[in-house]
């Protein structure tokens, strides 16, 4: 089946071919509905009848969190401004990653989905001995969205701790720690250093939320070389509108050992439905 077909006169001379295009536009609107932000934006660039098409407002708003005026206000525009803009660029501007904490955390809306996910960097972290160089070294890196990570050399009490608050769309999502055991090239070099002590005793992590939840998990790191994400636990989200805190940990301060040889980045937060593709 076609998307057109092509009719004769009386005559037995042909017309031109009928295709979705020639639909009335606020048709073609009702049908891009259906489809994901991706896949609007694509058809878009189809022609004009579909370009037009894919400006109406009611396509977008639903997509959007239900929370997006907030947001928009706070990440996008000053106040108020938000009325004027069509909400297929409030959608394109949320897509936008926004720093903000002085630089130490970004925030973003993943395009297929409309989900909220936000990156806490490392040096908005409390970290035992991190001004010590004796323990850690600050790595430029093309690696991090931040540029930058903390390598550890060696510890015997390893404490890191964090916090941010962000009025978090309402759903459930997913909390990581990103870490990769052994240091990460420089340039275009790679100076190898011992990574030991991680399977001895596993890392502990945690979380807890201004609403009262909170989770707990173990992890030995045995992965070298590569960064992985380290799944502290899920949390829900039911106020839109009330702004949530939430406080994480990484800790390993069992002091029979020392342990180094480890990369820390970021804590990753996202829609819990994104794990599959982590």
């Amino acid at each position: 089946m076609g998307s057109g077909f092509s009719t004769s006169n009386t005559e037995g001379s042909p017309k031109r071919a009928v295709g979705l295009g020639d639909l009335p536009e606020n048709c073609l609107a009702m049908i891009l509905g259906y489809l994901t932000p991706p896949d609007i934006c694509n058809l878009a660039r189809i022609n004009r009848a579909f370009y037009r098409a894919s400006s109406a407002d009611f396509i977008w708003e639903p997509k959007l969190p239900e929370n997006y005026r907030n947001l928009a206000k706070k990440l996008m525009f000053y106040e108020g401004s938000a009325k004027c803009l069509a909400k297929k660029d409030i959608y394109a501007g949320l897509c936008s990653p926004v720093r903000f904490s002085s630089a130490t955390k970004e925030v973003w809306m993943e395009k297929e989905g409309g989900g909220i996910c936000m990156l806490a960097s490392w040096k908005g972290m409390k970290i035992t001995g991190i001004d010590d160089r004796r323990y850690w070294t600050h790595i430029p890196s093309l690696q991090s969205r931040f540029n930058t990570i903390a390598y550890l050399h060696q510890i015997w009490w390893l404490e890191v701790e964090g916090e941010l608050e962000f009025e978090f769309p309402a759903g459930s999502y997913s909390l990581f720690f990103r870490l990769q055991l052994g240091r990460p090239p420089k340039g275009q070099y790679k100076t190898a250093k011992p990574v030991h002590g991680w399977n001895i005793k596993p890392v502990r992590f945690h979380f807890s939320l201004s609403n009262g939840e909170h989770a707990t998990s173990q992890h030995f790191l045995n992965e070298s070389e590569k960064w992985q994400r380290c799944h502290v636990g899920d949390f829900v989200i039911e106020n839109s509108y009330r702004p949530t805190k939430i406080n994480f940990s990484m800790t390993q301060i069992d002091c029979t050992h020392q342990k180094g040889g480890l990369a820390l980045d970021s804590v990753f937060i996202c829609p819990k439905r994104l794990d599959l593709v982590r």
